[in-house]
C-alpha cells in the first residue's frame, strides 16, 4: 500500500483527491490545521505548513500531492520539512501563461505575468521556478477551470441555482467566449498515471481537449438540473464578474502531452450531472456571491 501526503484535504480539489486515493487503496495522510471536517479513512497530520517542525519526520511518502501551495514560500517550507519521499506533484495553474502568448498555450512557452490573474499567476510562477531549481524531478500540472463534486466556488453552482429557480440566465455579450474545464476525478487519474509510469516530461497542461462556449456550458448546466434554458444577452457597460462567474478572458491550453497518457477524459455532460447531484446535497459547502442581487437591480 502506497503512502500519499495530500496538502489540505478539507476543501474541493484537495478533499476530492484525499477521498479518491483513500477509496482506491492508498494510505492517505492529509496535512492541514484541522479547522474543518476531515475526509474519511485518512490520517490527519495537524499542522500549519509554515510551521511544521518535526511533524513529517519519520514518515516516508511514495508521493506528495501538493494541491494547496500558492507561492514559493509554500513550496519551500514543505520541502524543508519533508523527511523521505519519492514523487512530488505540484498543482500549478494555467494562470502562469501571459495572455499575450499565441494560443493554445503550450508547456514549452515562456511563463510570465498575466493581467487577468495578477499576483495569483506570478506567485504560481515563483513556486514553479523554485521547484525547477531545487527539485527538478517534481511534476508540475497546469489546469484550466477545475470542476466536479465538492466544488466550493460559485461557478456551476450559480447556474444550477438559476436553473432550480427557473430564472432566465444573463449571458455576457453573444455567449461565444470559450471556456476549458477539467474534472477533478480526471486530475486524480492523471496524478495516478504519473506515479505509476513516471514519464520523462515534468510539466503538463491538463484539461479537456475540447473547449465549450458560454452558451453551450450554461445550457449543459441547465440540462444537468433538468431545466430548459432561457437566456438573455447582456450588452452595455456591465462588469462581467458582477453577474457571471468568469472573467472576460478566453484562453485555451494545448493538452496533447497529457492526452498521450490520458487519452479519454470524463464528458462535460456527465461531470456536470455529478456536480449537480453533489450540490443538491451539499449546498452549504459553496461560498456564494451576490450575483442575483446585481442581476435583479441592474439587469432585469
Amino acid at each position: 500500500m502506497k503512502n500519499l501526503l495530500v496538502t489540505g484535504g478539507t476543501v474541493f480539489v484537495s478533499r476530492f483527491a484525499a477521498q479518491y486515493f483513500a477509496e482506491h487503496g492508498y494510505n492517505v495522510f492529509v496535512l492541514n490545521r484541522n479547522t474543518k471536517p476531515q475526509p474519511e479513512n485518512v490520517t490527519l497530520i495537524e499542522a500549519d505548513r509554515h510551521n511544521l517542525g518535526d511533524k513529517l519526520k519519520g514518515h516516508h511518502f511514495d508521493a506528495v500531492l501538493d494541491i494547496t501551495a500558492y507561492d514559493r514560500e509554500d513550496v519551500a517550507d514543505l520541502l524543508a520539512a519533508l523527511d523521505s519521499f519519492d514523487d512530488y506533484i505540484f498543482i500549478s495553474s494555467s494562470a502562469v501563461y501571459p495572455e499575450t502568448l499565441e494560443q493554445p498555450f503550450k508547456e514549452e512557452q515562456q511563463t510570465g505575468a498575466n493581467s487577468i490573474w495578477g499576483k495569483y499567476g506570478t506567485n504560481k510562477i515563483e513556486a514553479e521556478e523554485y521547484l525547477k531549481e531545487y527539485l527538478p524531478q517534481a511534476y508540475i500540472l497546469r489546469p484550466p477551470y477545475l470542476y466536479g463534486p465538492m466544488q466550493n466556488v460559485y461557478r456551476e453552482p450559480f447556474v444550477f441555482d438559476c436553473a432550480r429557480e427557473k430564472r432566465p440566465f444573463f449571458i455576457p455579450k453573444d455567449g461565444k467566449m470559450k471556456l476549458q474545464f477539467f474534472h477533478v476525478e480526471d486530475l486524480c487519474r492523471f496524478m495516478e498515471i504519473l506515479m505509476e509510469k513516471h514519464p520523462v516530461e515534468r510539466i503538463y497542461n491538463v484539461g479537456n481537449p475540447e473547449s465549450v462556449d458560454i452558451n453551450t456550458w450554461v445550457g449543459m448546466c441547465y440540462d444537468a438540473a433538468g431545466e430548459k434554458l432561457e437566456s438573455v444577452n447582456v450588452t452595455g457597460d456591465h462588469e462581467q464578474r458582477s453577474y457571471f462567474s468568469f472573467y472576460d478572458y478566453e484562453y485555451e491550453l494545448d493538452v496533447s502531452r497529457q492526452s498521450q497518457l490520458l487519452p479519454q477524459t470524463k464528458s462535460l455532460a456527465e461531470g456536470l450531472r455529478e456536480s449537480f447531484e453533489w450540490y443538491c446535497e451539499h449546498e452549504n459547502a459553496v461560498t456564494k456571491k451576490a450575483y442575483f442581487e446585481y442581476i435583479d437591480k441592474e439587469l432585469r
